[in-house]
């Protein structure tokens, strides 16, 4: 099983049940208890201690700062890893997707967010929140409530831009070049619907009874 060094500096032999102080009687400096354990320099551990740890006894090793495990295998991070993130070495996070910093702990939306869009964790996943106007994976959409018919496409919140032969603000209404005549009613791009009995392209036409 591997011991965490308490510090920089190894305590293996000696103050093993002594209490040792950093400073005189009195004094506020911080005090400890050696590391209670016998050092034995013919140990032997396999499979051997890694990253610099020291075989104390028999596959019992000693990490040094910054490793744990029982082989002092295992980097340790401190602060831990946020959000997913792997202890690469002391200190070193790698981080999942959508998060970055040192210890993984800012979040990251690839490309960003658009238009007013906030990039936070939701379910440890990153992704964008957008305003109420906008949608998208990084609110590039722009929401036309009304709807944009005909074809037409909405460009900016609330305001679509129609196909040609079409006008409004959902692109409702049909334009005709030519006016409809006697009453006749446009219905899509130059196309009259006439009203009887009137005919022909503009309703010019009058039909004649018999």
């Amino acid at each position: 099983m591997g011991f965490q060094a308490p510090g920089s500096t190894l305590l293996l032999a000696a103050c093993l049940a002594a209490v040792c102080s950093a400073g005189s009687a009195g004094s506020d400096a911080p005090r400890g208890v050696a590391v209670g354990f016998v050092f034995d320099p013919r140990a032997k551990c396999e499979p051997p201690c890694e990253h610099a740890g020291i075989c104390i006894r028999n596959d019992t090793c000693f990490c040094s700062r910054g490793y744990e495990g029982e082989t002092c295998q295992y980097a340790n991070c401190y602060p831990k890893c946020k959000n997913g993130g792997q202890c690469l070495r002391p200190g070193k996070c790698r981080c999942p997707p959508g998060f970055g910093g040192r210890y993984c702990h800012k979040v990251t939306c690839d490309g960003g967010c658009w238009n007013g869009g906030e990039c936070i964790a939701v379910n440890g996943v990153a992704k964008c929140i957008c305003p109420s106007s906008w949608t998208g994976s990084k609110c590039q959409e722009a929401i036309c409530p009304q709807g944009c018919r005909n074809g037409g496409i909405c460009v900016a919140p609330g305001i679509c831009s129609c196909l040609e032969g079409w006008l409004g603000g959902a692109c409702h209404t049909a334009v005709c070049t030519q006016p409809c005549l006697n009453g006749g009613k446009c219905i899509s791009p130059n196309k009259c619907r006439c009203r009887p009995p009137h005919s022909g392209p503009r309703c010019e036409e009058r039909r004649k009874s018999h």
